[in-house]
């Protein structure tokens, strides 16, 4: 078995109990501001938008990880 990916699938579960425990105990409505994207405050509970916020660096760090650009197929030497 590969010990780093054992290792990362181990520290996303930890980052996942944090984000469960942060939105089973901030249940209050919350007013987020990103005036950048929207213009109208959002006002969601808590865990919701922790959630969201989470959600949307997990996309964004697969997408980094497993985009592979031009040098990841074009290195690969055939065998034969």
């Amino acid at each position: 078995m590969n010990f780093k990916l054992l290792l990362r699938t181990i520290l996303f579960l930890a980052i996942l109990f944090v984000m469960l425990y942060v939105g089973m105990t901030n249940t209050d409505n919350i007013r987020f501001h990103l005036p950048l994207v929207w213009n109208k405050p959002v006002e969601q509970p808590a865990a919701l938008i922790y959630f969201a916020i989470f959600a949307v660096g997990v996309i964004a760090g697969t997408l980094f990880n497993v985009g592979g650009g031009k040098g990841s197929r074009g290195s690969a030497k055939s065998k034969d």
